[in-house]
């Protein structure tokens, strides 16, 4: 393999990733355009002021995604309450409820034994 074969490759690979991640990006944004057109009664829609943005809640994996659009809707909810919503086990949404007070899109607080997450609407954008 030539030098120019080995420097030209790697653009190509960089571009072919784009390409993939855009077509991923493109894929979700149509399932959003149906949604709203269609109006699904089984899926609620967040609402207009809800704290993460579209954006956002693109950008983020579809397991953290579910977890994050369902704590929007409840407002404030514990694991045990976004996991009935989500139909996952209590124990996943909590791990995954934790790394999104890791990543700093959701916040908790302890009453008791339990454990609430919600959304601080100062820090939104």
């Amino acid at each position: 393999m030539s030098s120019q074969e080995v420097l030209g490759k790697r653009p190509l690979q960089i571009l072919e990733k784009i390409r993939e991640n855009l077509e991923k990006l493109n894929e979700k944004m149509e399932i959003m355009i149906e949604l709203q057109k269609h109006g699904r009664r089984d899926i609620q829609t967040i609402p207009k002021e809800a704290p993460l943005d579209v954006m956002t809640l693109l950008s983020m994996p579809d397991h953290l995604r579910k977890t994050a659009m369902t704590v929007c809707r409840l407002g404030r909810a514990t694991a045990d309450e976004v996991a009935q919503q989500t139909r996952r086990a209590r124990a996943v949404e909590s791990a995954y409820l934790n790394q999104l007070v890791i990543m700093g899109y959701l916040k908790k607080e302890r009453k008791g034994r339990k454990a609430y997450f919600y959304v601080e609407k100062e820090s939104q954008g």
